[in-house]
């Protein structure tokens, strides 16, 4: 198993703290965010190398970064409280009054406990902490308040792992779907023909949503095959758009695509190729943001807290409107009455059409960090660079969740009105999110 962690971990193990054996104050480094982001990066990986599907790791990172936001949090008290604030969230345990405690440690230590009990590979997490938790040790940081904040973090990651276990999703695991079969209705798309994904996600308890048909967006355009119905010329402009995509739109498609499990078809074999969530992608892009404007801890955790929120729910209503729906894919409509042998040039996912949960979700992590830095705010998205995406500069956060909407309908998997009700189902979610976890 060694082997696989050093082929996992990627990112260097390298970080910015001047350690001086024992003379260190160590108090001076509480706001470095440095931890955060090393931390961030890791469990990014594990949910690549444990192939969870998006909607899943939107779960991960919310309840992660929330265990980690409410332990560093006792250390800013300014800083809103969420208890409370998300639905049947009666908080966490707290610090002893009096007693040191190093609230850094406190806070990754619950970030890794929760990250841990929600993905498949402990093995490898223990590997990694040997490594990432002696960091914290050679900071000179003494040993009875070493442990008191190891112990705290524990007892914040279980609390919020316990709380992660009332909210339907271990209810919903190996749910079956039965097909709709009535025209117009999804289907199981080439290349791999697989099954639903998560069909049952829309029953999940949001964190924040009063329900997940609160941002219900206005009906699809009706299904007809009359070639002067609406329908059928919006499926022609997604089947001339893919005949003559630029360069440039491939390589937005291709960037976007952030298909966590993508099927190459060889001859008689087909291989898996793992690749970045749509979360993990924003996950990053928030880092990016953090990294530039100079973020400390609090504040850079406080962006991944919030923005994983606003996708946690994001999904969930998404989820919602695609399994009401249940719209047919442009990719079966097309080989059906245009082109029996065309494919999209982005292998289409395993769930209805209507709407974007790429564009949904993007909206609201991208509402959230407008919020959090101006949308204004250039930014170049190296994400991806690793597994072949290349790198793309965006002069606005809003620029770049738009597209995201855009990425779809190029890569030939939505129609245009999808994505647009994608943003904007992503957007009311975003400000919901927002406006209730700042409230007094």
């Amino acid at each position: 198993m060694k082997s696989f962690a050093k082929k996992l971990i990627l990112i260097p193990l390298i970080l910015v703290f001047s350690c001086h054996s024992g003379l260190h104050n160590y108090q001076k480094e509480s706001g470095n965010p440095q931890f955060l982001h090393e931390g961030s990066n890791f469990l990014t990986q594990i949910v690549v190398y444990d192939i969870f599907n998006p909607p899943a790791a939107a779960r991960i990172y919310a309840y992660s970064y929330l265990a980690a936001y409410e332990a560093l949090r006792y250390a800013y008290p300014n800083y809103p409280d969420l208890t409370g604030k998300l639905n049947g969230f009666k908080g966490v345990s707290k610090p002893n009054p009096g007693l040191e405690y190093y609230y850094p440690l406190v806070s990754m230590k619950a970030f890794f406990t929760v990250g841990k009990k929600l993905t498949f590979s402990p093995e490898i997490w223990e590997e990694f902490q040997k490594t990432y938790f002696k960091k914290f040790k050679d900071m000179g940081i003494p040993e009875e308040v070493f442990k008191r904040s190891e112990d705290l973090g524990n007892q914040i990651g279980n609390d919020i792992f316990n709380y992660a276990k009332t909210d339907n999703y271990f209810k919903t695991r190996g749910a079956g779907y039965v097909l709709n079969r009535s025209p117009g209705s999804w289907e199981p798309t080439p290349p791999g023909y697989g099954d639903a994904v998560e069909p049952l996600w829309n029953t999940l308890r949001p964190l924040t949503l009063d329900s997940a048909a609160q941002f219900f967006p206005a009906s699809p355009t009706p299904y007809s095959e009359n070639k002067n119905s609406a329908f059928y010329k919006m499926t022609d402009t997604v089947y001339r758009t893919s005949k003559n995509l630029t360069d440039e739109q491939k390589a937005i498609a291709y960037f976007w695509d952030d298909n966590a499990f993508v099927s190459q078809v060889k001859g008689h074999l087909m291989v898996a190729e793992k690749k970045m969530t749509p979360p993990g992608h924003w996950m990053a892009i928030t880092q990016t943001l953090c990294k530039s404007a100079g973020k400390n801890m609090i504040e850079s955790l406080q962006a991944y807290c919030f923005a994983s929120i606003a996708m946690n729910d994001a999904f969930i209503g998404s989820w919602e409107v695609k399994y009401k729906t249940s719209r047919i894919r442009p990719v079966t409509v097309i080989r059906k009455f245009m082109d029996p042998d065309w494919l999209p040039f982005l292998e289409t996912p395993g769930f209805p059409e209507y709407n974007s949960g790429h564009s949904c979700i993007s909206a609201a992590a991208g509402t959230i960090l407008i919020h959090l830095f101006k949308d204004q705010i250039p930014f170049t998205d190296s994400t991806e660079n690793n597994y072949g995406h290349g790198v793309r500069k965006f002069n606005s956060i809003s620029e770049a969740y738009n597209q995201v909407s855009l990425s779809r309908v190029y890569g030939g998997i939505h129609f245009k009105e999808s994505v647009d009700q994608g943003t904007i189902q992503g957007k009311k979610t975003g400000e919901w999110v927002w406006k209730k976890l700042i409230a007094k």
